[in-house]
């Protein structure tokens, strides 16, 4: 059945649930081989999930905030890399369609591939020199205007997806000093990705380096002006605490099933009856609660809101992220030691999630950061 069939969120659940099965047992495979699960992506565009977020006046469905981040949970529960990644996708086409900055013509020519030919995005930002855009680095590629063209060189770091991706959004620092963003397709000449992902944590994200040679793009490509270290609000990127939510899930899932079925001959039965294996996993699920509770209530009131209503939520927006990805990670935690030493058995899916978990302490907006705003927003209420 495909998504844009389903009439309402707990179907598209269903489905996704269904579809995402397999991505479990590949998860262990690419995770071990350092691949891309292509397979997966593949399948998500067959069911239509990568067009979910195309508004609804150019024949998608437009997904508000709260719906997709309950399928990017769902997708995460078998497979965090898969979800991290499809998840920048469909963020991305959720913030053009809500900021509408692009030029219209070439906004209109990608979100028809997006729904008719099933192209993704994703943004290419980080480099080596400068480290997380979010710091306010200024990007050492450059572009530069021949006549009626942009030549764009540059390298770029952290592109999840790079294999499968359609487009690349690559920020550079224009001959005047201002920076932009640019439309670059994967298949232009110049274009290379170099396989230089080996982290231990969404080894199957594929965010390897993105080579830019002499590329030259036409000059409507050209998106917009980006300002370095400056972001406004942007619900879309609550796709990260989604993902890392549905990887502590998997944990709790793991951790219980492992408790009901595993028991010692010192025990007259399984260890679930422990009272302190009760208890762990009750204050997982404790803050499973909590922690869903933070996040839909905030993506709620993002899709609820004015555009000048969101321009306050950005601590909201960064203390979802903080509050969940570190709920997550004590979580995954906890599961592990209902599990014991077996939770380091590389044959047990437990320790992937134990290392995909913490990759969330590195993707915006960073733990110090969102902490220094919400301590200068309390310092500004008492003056």
């Amino acid at each position: 059945m495909k998504l844009h069939n389903a009439l309402n969120l707990e179907e598209r659940k269903q489905i996704v649930h269904q579809t995402a099965q397999a991505f479990s047992e590949r998860a262990k495979i690419h995770d071990e081989q350092n691949t891309f699960p292509m397979e997966n992506i593949q399948e998500l565009k067959e069911i239509g999930y990568t067009s979910l977020t195309v508004p609804k006046t150019f024949g998608g469905k437009g997904l508000p905030l709260a719906e997709w981040l309950a399928l990017q949970e769902v997708i995460a529960t078998y497979d965090g890399s898969t979800s991290l990644s499809i998840g920048w996708h469909m963020g991305l086409i959720t913030n053009i369609s809500e900021s509408k900055a692009w030029p219209e013509d070439i906004y209109e020519q990608v979100l028809y591939e997006v729904l008719h030919e099933g192209k993704l995005l994703n943004a290419a930002a980080s480099e080596p020199e400068t480290g997380s855009p979010t710091r306010g680095g200024k990007p050492t590629t450059t572009a530069t205007r021949d006549h009626n063209n942009w030549i764009i060189n540059g390298r770029k770091s952290f592109t999840s997806m790079s294999p499968a991706l359609d487009y690349f959004i690559v920020s550079a620092t224009m001959e005047d000093g201002q920076v932009g963003n640019f439309l670059i397709n994967h298949s232009a000449q110049g274009v290379k990705i170099e396989e230089t992902w080996n982290s231990i944590a969404m080894r199957g994200t594929a965010s390897h380096d993105l080579h830019l040679k002499n590329v030259r793009i036409p000059f409507n490509h050209f998106l917009e002006l980006v300002q370095p270290g400056k972001k406004n609000p942007a619900g879309w990127l609550l796709h990260i605490p989604a993902c890392y939510l549905g990887i502590a899930q998997a944990a709790q899932n793991f951790a219980i099933e492992f408790a009901s079925t595993y028991s010692p001959n010192s025990l007259p039965g399984a260890i679930k009856d422990l009272p302190n294996v009760q208890t762990k996993i009750g204050e997982n699920e404790a803050d499973l609660l909590q922690a869903r509770y933070f996040l839909y209530g905030v993506a709620q009131k993002w899709d609820s809101s004015s555009k000048e209503e969101r321009q306050n939520m950005q601590n909201e927006l960064g203390s979802v992220k903080y509050q969940v990805v570190n709920s997550a990670i004590h979580i995954v935690d906890r599961a592990m030691r209902v599990v014991g030493a077996q939770s380091l058995f590389k044959d047990h899916s437990i320790q992937r999630y134990y290392r995909d978990v913490r990759a969330g302490l590195h993707n915006p907006p960073m733990d110090d950061r969102t902490l220094i705003l919400l301590a200068t927003e309390a310092f500004d209420r008492i003056k």
